[in-house]
């Protein structure tokens, strides 16, 4: 499976952009999807997730302002993101996980680049 991301941009403070990721095949056997964003210098971080059944996680930072959601009929994930600081100046990757076994089996995106300047 392969996973293309794309939505990156420079934005100004305040403004939106929205990331989508597709995948190569059908995205309804994932268990969990998300998305993850490494700033330089940085750790990669989680962002957001969601289920197969559509339960979704966010980090603190994003609460309020991030909307993850999937279509599984586009094999498309994607994150809204709104009220946009320059803190989420980062590469935003996408993330999708198989849970075979008691073995998880992840799949990443290349990354797109968000960056929040004015």
């Amino acid at each position: 499976v392969q996973l293309q991301a794309s939505g990156g941009g420079l934005v100004q403070p305040g403004g939106s952009l929205r990331l989508s990721c597709v995948a190569s095949g059908s995205i309804f056997s994932f268990d969990v999807m998300g998305w993850y964003r490494q700033a330089p210098g940085k750790q990669r971080d989680l962002v957001a997730t969601i289920t197969r059944g559509g339960s979704t996680n966010y980090a603190d930072s994003v609460k309020g302002r991030f909307t993850i959601s999937r279509d599984n009929a586009k094999n498309t994930l994607y994150l809204q993101m709104n009220s946009l600081k320059p803190e989420d100046t980062a590469v935003y990757y996408c993330n999708a996980a198989r849970y075979i076994n008691g073995v998880v089996n992840n799949y990443w995106g290349q990354g797109t680049q968000v960056t929040v300047s004015s």
